[in-house]
């Protein structure tokens, strides 16, 4: 699925079935748009979009950047998507040291003064590459503290915005 295809018209209609659909077979609970990495050009596009159809979006280890050209998926990422067109509460999420080089943390903290960031430290040694899951681009060895103050944004409850 590539970047032009999630944030066009073919996902939102794919996706905005499923809310549909969802919304008739569990009436009541809080629907949230969550992404990751790439993931996070659909949940931010469709978060502008659905708006008040979702209870909010988390954006985690955002692609801010284009990917480059000799990349296996080029693409531009979220790089000219205006946040502000986000209506519905939003949580930004980022390792300090992630090296994945489309998703920068100093592009995630120059947000933070718009929308709430968790900024997570630490966790182990990286197994894979910069960009997968198993390095500090997937939270790795953080895992459960992260996801946990993340549930805890969502139920509305404080939550920490540092996990180390």
């Amino acid at each position: 699925m590539g970047d032009e295809f999630r944030l066009g018209d073919l996902h939102f209609t794919d996706i905005s079935a499923v809310k549909e659909d969802l919304g008739k077979r569990f009436p009541g609970p809080s629907l949230y748009l969550v992404g990751t990495s790439r993931g996070t050009i659909s949940a931010a596009s469709l978060g502008a979009r659905l708006d008040q159809r979702v209870t909010g979006v988390v954006l985690t280890s955002t692609m801010f950047r284009q990917t480059p050209r000799k990349s296996k998926e080029p693409g531009p990422g979220l790089s000219n998507f205006d946040f502000a067109t986000i209506k519905i509460p939003l949580l930004s999420v980022h390792h300090v040291s992630d090296q994945c080089e489309s998703t920068p943390y100093g592009d995630a903290a120059r947000l933070a003064d718009k929308y709430p960031l968790i900024t997570v430290f630490g966790g182990t040694s990286p197994q894979s590459g910069p960009c997968d899951a198993f390095s500090q681009h997937g939270y790795f060895g953080k895992e459960p503290e992260t996801v946990e103050q993340i549930l805890n944004w969502m139920l509305k409850k404080p939550f920490e915005r540092e996990v180390k």
